[in-house]
C-alpha cells in the first residue's frame, strides 16, 4: 500500500463491493510513514523482539501518522470514488480500550520477565456502536488502530490484532488480510505449494511449525476473528490487480481462504 497505483487499486475493489451493497469496514497501519516522519523528526526508534518501543514523543509522530497521512489519504481516496468513508480511531467514542503490552522474555533461570516497550497496547475491549452507527447510515468506517488506554494514555496497537479484534465484535462475515504474498504456503516461496483452503485446527499446526514474522500476528488475529463468531477469513496478495475480488467471488486464484471447522 505504499505505492500508489497499489493502494488505487485496492481501494477501487474496495468502492466497487460497496457499490454493490456489501459492508465494509476498513483498518490499515502505517508502518512505513511512521518511520518517515520519525527519520524526518531524527527521532531514533528502537525495536524490542520485533516490537518499536514507543516513547511520548514517538507516540506523538505515531498519530500524526496514522490517524493524519494515512487515516486521511484512505478517506481522500475513497470519497473521491463517492465512497461515503469516515475516518475514525479507536479512541473515537471510546470504541476501542487498550491495555499496555510487554514485550516477555524468559531469563536462563527459567523465570518471565516483563520488558516495558512503552505506549503500545493489546485490545483490552471494543464497543461497535459507532462502527453500528456509521454502517447503518451506509458510512465506509476506516479506522486507524490507536486506542485509549484505561490510565489516560494513548496507545497504538498492532494493525493486524487490532483488525481482528474488530472483526469478532462486530460478527462479521468475512475478515479479509491483505499482504504482499499469494496467501499461506507449506513450504515458502515454493508457489505449488500454497495453501488454498484450511481449517482453525490446521492454521494452530501452521503457527507453530511455519509461520514468523509479520504473518505471526496476521494468523492470530484471523484465530481470534474465526473463534469469536466470524464466519470465514482471507488471506490475500493486496499488490495483485483484482485479486480481492477475484478470492472474494469463489474464483480462489490465489490466496488462502480459511474456515473455522
Amino acid at each position: 500500500m505504499t505505492d500508489d497505483n497499489i493502494r488505487k487499486n485496492v481501494l477501487r475493489q474496495i468502492g466497487r463491493l460497496h457499490h454493490e451493497g456489501h459492508t465494509v469496514v476498513l483498518i490499515h497501519g502505517g508502518g512505513p510513514e511512521i518511520n518517515k516522519l520519525l527519520e524526518l523528526a531524527r527521532v531514533e526508534s528502537e525495536f524490542i523482539g520485533g516490537q518499536r518501543r514507543t516513547t511520548e514523543e514517538t507516540m506523538y509522530y505515531v498519530q500524526l501518522a496514522l490517524r493524519g497521512e494515512v487515516n486521511g489519504s484512505l478517506v481522500r481516496m475513497l470519497n473521491h470514488q463517492d465512497i461515503p468513508a469516515v475516518g475514525i480511531s479507536g479512541k473515537d467514542g471510546g470504541m476501542v480500550t487498550a491495555i499496555k503490552r510487554y514485550h516477555i522474555t524468559e531469563e536462563q533461570n527459567g523465570e518471565r520477565k516483563q520488558n516495558d516497550i512503552g505506549f503500545v497496547g493489546d485490545v483490552d475491549s471494543i464497543d461497535p456502536s459507532l462502527i453500528e452507527a456509521l454502517i447503518d447510515r451506509n458510512f465506509l468506517p476506516v479506522i486507524a488502530p490507536i486506542a485509549l488506554g484505561k490510565d489516560g494514555h494513548d496507545y497504538n496497537i498492532n494493525a493486524d490484532i487490532f483488525a481482528g479484534a474488530v472483526a469478532a465484535s462486530i460478527k462479521a462475515d468475512m475478515y479479509v488480510s491483505l499482504t504482499n504474498v499469494n496467501g499461506l504456503y507449506e513450504n515458502f516461496p515454493d508457489e505449488n505449494t500454497r495453501i488454498e483452503t484450511t481449517n482453525a485446527a490446521d492454521l494452530k499446526e501452521f503457527m507453530v511449525k511455519s509461520a514468523d514474522g509479520g504473518m505471526l500476528p496476521k494468523l492470530e488475529s484471523i484465530m481470534q476473528a474465526l473463534e469469536n463468531g466470524v464466519t470465514e477469513a482471507h488471506i490475500i496478495n493486496g499488490t495483485e490487480p483484482g485479486a480481492m475480488l477475484s478470492q472474494l467471488s469463489e474464483e480462489i486464484i490465489s490466496g488462502t481462504k480459511i474456515t473455522l471447522n
